[in-house]
């Protein structure tokens, strides 16, 4: 079993901070989000720790944090710092560490270097989280080609939204990916909400990869 995975979207906003903070939680591990853009506002690091359950330590500290809420390669530009990907460097925590990135697998964190770059040297398997409204087979599809082609195993694809089985089903059976499950949205988004729609929706289980 690998002992980290990377959680990735389709687009922005599409759920991916609530799926990974739900997972975090379900797998009792540890939540590393490498570039946070965006500061003035509740951080997904402080998401995950409120919707988690994870004790305050398991919330790792970011690599990069940045002040203006956009693409990391443009914030960066904006703070005057330069991304260094060899600070990108998985951390030990002696739990099984759930990773975000931030949009899509290709936002770019430098002007030549991409996330789905920095996934592949990492050899880690990625969880791609999609939405279900209009658009997401296109998108969907488009990211697992994008993955592919730099040789990154997809542990499985997860939906956020509403039901819509047509589209969750064409996007599985054309990509060849498992599709693990769907959370739905939740109002009111707390953490004990959260956990049960993921148990109720998703297997721990198929994590295991």
């Amino acid at each position: 079993m690998s002992p980290a995975l990377v959680v990735t979207g389709t687009d922005t906003g599409v759920g991916k901070t609530v799926f990974a903070a739900a997972l975090a939680g379900a797998l009792a591990g540890a939540y590393w989000k490498p570039v946070q853009a965006g500061l003035e506002e509740e951080t997904d690091s402080d998401l995950v720790a409120r919707l988690s359950g994870l004790p305050a330590e398991r919330i790792l500290p970011e690599a990069y944090r940045l002040r203006t809420p956009c693409s990391p390669h443009r914030a960066a530009e904006l703070d005057g710092v330069a991304i260094d990907p060899a600070r990108l460097v998985l951390p030990g925590c002696g739990h099984r560490l759930v990773i975000e990135g931030a949009g899509g697998a290709l936002v770019p964190l430098t002007r030549d270097l991409v996330f789905a770059d920095i996934f592949a040297r990492w050899a880690l398997p990625v969880v791609l989280v999609a939405r279900t409204a209009l658009g997401t087979i296109n998108h969907s599809l488009l990211s697992i080609e994008a993955l592919r082609a730099r040789g990154i195993a997809i542990a499985g694809i997860a939906f956020v939204g509403e039901a819509n089985e047509d589209s969750e089903a064409t996007i599985a059976a054309m990509g060849d990916v498992r599709r693990l499950g769907r959370l739905p949205h939740l109002d009111p988004l707390d953490r004990d909400g959260l956990a049960r729609a993921f148990a109720a929706h998703f297997r721990v289980e198929d994590f295991a990869v």
